[in-house]
């Protein structure tokens, strides 16, 4: 069941609509730390391609993919909670939905949590597309804090 609920997550045209969301949001929220949004920006771009190398059957099957996007989404909730621009529970969101893409570093484990490890990084990244589309960032704010990262 696992396994099938991954493939869905990485399908080929899912991929590249993650690949651009996460370097759109990086590129807002560098203005937290332009750094550590560079290494999220690494993790997503690693677990997009192992993704596709397993979609093409060139992949072995460990390292399962997840687990980049699960370090991308702790990193993106770090830098969401030390944000002035979002609401910090977008981060706290974040961070316990990577805390449930990394259970996908132990197959064994993955395998008995599944599908509640998945619910976490759904639903933390449903929430902060939803706000990015309905609500944005707070501009003011954003630009003051870029303004301090420069």
């Amino acid at each position: 069941m696992a396994r099938t609920a991954n493939r869905k997550l990485t399908t080929a045209g899912g991929l590249r609509e993650r690949w651009l969301v996460a370097r759109s949001l990086l590129q807002v929220i560098s203005a937290v730390s332009r750094s550590i949004s560079a290494i999220a920006a690494g993790f997503s771009l690693i677990g997009c391609a192992l993704s596709i190398l397993a979609l093409l059957h060139l992949a072995p099957s460990r390292p399962q993919p997840l687990v980049f996007f699960g370090c991308y989404c702790l990193l993106i909730g770090y830098l969401i909670l030390r944000s002035t621009f979002l609401p910090r529970i977008l981060g706290v969101l974040m961070a316990v939905g990577g805390l449930g893409w990394l259970t996908f570093i132990s197959p064994a484990l993955s395998a008995y949590l599944a599908p509640y490890n998945m619910v976490p990084g759904i639903l933390g990244e449903a929430t902060l597309t939803v706000w990015l589309l309905a609500a944005g960032v707070n501009s003011r704010c954003w630009n003051e804090q870029a303004l301090m990262a420069a």
